[in-house]
């Protein structure tokens, strides 16, 4: 236990005997619906989880933790609208003693405000990656550097790029354990497939987010996240920032043979079956393919972005942050509870269950289609998803699909600086 070991910091031990700030109300023969509760010696803590698809995953780890802590019983409550749900929570005075959500800027929100536990100073961060622990930092929302403090731990993470068919670049005489590491490699290979009748890439255009993920992919290499501190300065534009990312992007669409405006649904399936030799999705598409086809044997690659293989850097995000309610009555069982599923056998069942990516320096991955990014793990060479910096009111699915399909990148940056400038106007720091 964090809390009370020797080495648990003065903040920590504060915080275990701080009085919440909340107070709950208890409903007859239910407990508490909004918070922690103790009855009879026995602590409920409350587990907000916002990831559907892995709901049976953590009931499943709660519910060795609870066998293993018999005084503490853990009520989850899975969201299936984490961001409204919490907002609501936060504003009602309900907040979870723990919490997972996305690593994404609506956590950043969340945690500049003050609501989550500051986990920078525990010696549980010295066995994480330290990308990783980067990017949650960066996620905080504030151009004050000295404030991007660790609000929560990642505890899975997933990567952006594209997914492959190995046995399809075996076909055309490519090596699928050495995929490209330039841009011209890259097109060269997409060219290749081209020349012999497959479908170098199948696209999902119809639904407007699966166009964020190339872009992603891109600008992790292509931008500095001070760039996004920049643009929040009004120092830079999008012009300037995301040019040459969107127009690879564009580019990149042109070298479909097939359709490109089909679901994220129908794109996994078609994918699946073996008729394109890349979709350009990140991580979390691996399982979706897998359900269709058991068999097909995917491999999964950083998406180059200039032609200097030494430049490249892996788009990775914290799929899954875990944290704790800064005022929560119970600090102590639910640091416990957080340690249990920080432990390196929780998350490498997590990472086989979700295909995702451990946060521990000694990184583990769900898949063996991701052993060949482990070199930017182990090198620290990793950036965050650049539409985790894009508050979620601008519409960047929506004006990311128009662009890809028309090909349009001027007007794609000028409806983003536009967007941007309207949010920054009534935002303030």
């Amino acid at each position: 236990m964090l809390s009370d070991s020797p080495h648990a910091t003065p903040r920590l031990k504060r915080l275990a005997v701080r009085t919440a700030a909340v107070v709950c109300a208890i409903a007859v023969g239910f407990g508490l619906a909004g918070c922690g509760s103790s009855t009879a010696g026995t602590v409920t803590l409350d587990f907000f989880q916002f990831k559907s698809e892995a709901a049976d995953q953590f009931k499943s780890m709660v519910a060795d933790f609870e066998k293993q802590n018999p005084t503490i019983k853990v009520n989850i409550n899975n969201s299936a609208n984490a961001q409204t749900d919490l907002r609501t929570r936060f504003v009602k005075n309900r907040v979870p003693d723990v919490i997972t959500f996305n690593g994404d800027i609506s956590f950043g929100n969340f945690a500049a405000s003050g609501v989550f536990y500051d986990f920078t100073d525990e010696p549980i961060v010295d066995t994480l990656n330290p990308g990783m622990v980067q990017i949650a930092k960066n996620l905080v929302q504030t151009t004050d550097s000295s404030k991007k403090r660790l609000y929560g731990l990642p505890f899975a993470g997933n990567a952006s790029g594209y997914i492959y068919n190995k046995a399809l670049f075996r076909k055309v005489g490519l090596d699928p354990e050495n995929p490209p590491t330039t841009w011209s490699e890259f097109t060269d290979m997409l060219n290749t497939f081209k020349d012999a009748g497959i479908n170098p890439l199948q696209g999902s255009v119809a639904d407007a987010w699966t166009t964020q993920a190339p872009l992603a992919s891109l600008a992790g290499t292509l931008v500095p996240e001070s760039k996004y501190t920049e643009l929040k300065q009004g120092k830079t534009t999008f012009q300037e920032v995301w040019k040459t990312s969107v127009e690879k992007e564009s580019e990149l669409f042109t070298y479909s043979t097939a359709d490109t405006g089909v679901t994220y649904q129908q794109g996994t399936q078609n994918f699946a079956q073996g008729k394109a030799a890349i979709i350009p999705l990140g991580t979390y598409a691996i399982p979706q393919i897998l359900l269709i086809n058991p068999d097909i044997e995917l491999g999964f690659a950083q998406m180059p972005a200039t032609d200097d293989a030494s430049e490249q850097i892996l788009t990775a995000g914290d799929d899954v942050m875990l944290t704790i309610g800064a005022n929560t009555k119970h600090p102590k069982e639910a640091m416990k509870l957080v340690e249990f599923l920080m432990q390196k056998d929780q998350l490498d069942a997590y990472a086989d269950a979700q295909s995702a990516i451990t946060p521990l320096k000694d990184t583990y991955f769900g898949n063996d289609a991701l052993e060949t990014v482990r070199p930017f793990f182990e090198e620290n060479r990793l950036a965050d998803f650049c539409d985790h910096y894009i508050p979620s009111s601008i519409n960047i699915g929506g004006y990311l699909q128009t662009m890809v399909t028309s090909g349009n990148t001027d007007r794609f940056l000028n409806q983003m600086q536009t967007e941007w400038d309207k949010v920054q106007a009534r935002t303030f720091e």
